[in-house]
């Protein structure tokens, strides 16, 4: 049984990281952008940001001033148990949201759509959202505990949606791509260099959903476990270097960090197609509590597992495993 103050305190310190430490696979890739870029103010741009992100962590302050709407992803395995239940976890992390937004701080970005009612605390109607995923129980982990994963991505623009059609086929979705990264960096509105998610697939809802999982949930370097969509992969980043753009939508060659693609199941006529930039402060920070209170801290979500990309209607290894 996993108490609910434990996942409340485990919470807030996850706030605090994601704000300020900036994850090491995407720091390694920021650096061999400034390393190979030649653009006079995309290099200055890479350069102050580099080193924002050290004085952030001596400094113990959130590296950008605008830190995003604060999300929540949480994976549990198939036998965890939370004091309390569910809802307990839920007011963990409501809770943990509006601490961490007073003591990090953060700004205070949520209001009410109409009323812009604000509560200066990141909570109210539909937020922070909270999204779940669950896995099944492994010889090596077991299956009591619970992933928690904090993610601070911007809530405005970097974000794109299309209806494609299948003969519209790789070229159309290249097309759109680009057309996304281009918008992207000439109306600012997003802050490059990024990591580009791209979902392909499942309904509107869900296609927006696997887009923005790929930019968020996906470390820099990682690839695709289907070796054509991974192919994809190499050869949208380097396509999305290849526009002229670099840091911030100035002149430059470094516009992509990395590119991540999902995909899931669609409507026989149609490709939904979403395109999603994370940000120049890639936040997030994960932790996974054990229920005999163990928390162990790491900055790979590795939220796409085997599991999560399942084709099949039953879960072989899960079958097997009952036999």
């Amino acid at each position: 049984m996993i108490p609910a103050e434990l996942i409340q305190s485990t919470a807030r310190v996850l706030m605090d990281k994601a704000a300020i430490e900036i994850p090491q696979d995407y720091l390694d890739g920021l650096q061999r952008a400034a390393e190979t870029e030649d653009g006079d103010l995309s290099s200055f741009v890479l350069r102050a940001m580099l080193e924002n992100y050290e004085a952030a962590k001596e400094d113990r302050r959130a590296m950008c001033g605008d830190t995003g709407v604060p999300r929540w992803f949480v994976k549990l395995g198939n036998e965890a148990q939370v004091e309390g239940g569910m809802v307990a976890l839920e007011a963990a992390l409501r809770r943990a949201t509006a601490e961490a937004t007073n003591s990090v701080p953060l700004r205070p970005n949520r209001v009410h759509p109409l009323w812009r009612t604000d509560h200066d605390n990141n909570v109210g109607i539909g937020a922070p959202e909270i999204e779940y995923g669950f896995e099944p129980a492994t010889p090596e982990y077991g299956g009591a505990w619970i992933d928690l994963i904090t993610v601070h991505k911007g809530g405005l623009f970097g974000t794109d949606y299309r209806m494609l059609f299948p003969s519209d086929g790789i070229e159309g979705i290249k097309r759109f791509y680009l057309d996304s990264l281009m918008a992207f960096g000439k109306r600012g509105l997003a802050c490059q260099p990024a990591i580009i998610g791209i979902g392909l697939g499942g309904s509107k809802d869900i296609c927006m959903t696997l887009g923005k999982r790929a930019s968020t949930l996906r470390i820099v370097g990682s690839r695709n476990s289907d070796p054509k969509i991974a192919q994809m992969e190499d050869e949208f980043k380097e396509l999305g270097n290849s526009i002229g753009m670099g840091a911030m939508g100035f002149v430059g060659k470094n516009m992509v960090i990395d590119c991540n693609i999902e995909v899931g199941y669609c409507h026989t006529g149609g490709m939904p197609m979403s395109v999603h930039a994370f940000c120049l402060s890639s936040r997030r920070a994960v932790a996974r509590i054990h229920a005999d209170g163990r928390v162990e801290h790491r900055t790979d979500p590795d939220w796409f597992t085997p599991y999560q990309r399942r084709e099949t209607v039953d879960w072989p290894a899960h079958q097997e495993a009952a036999e």
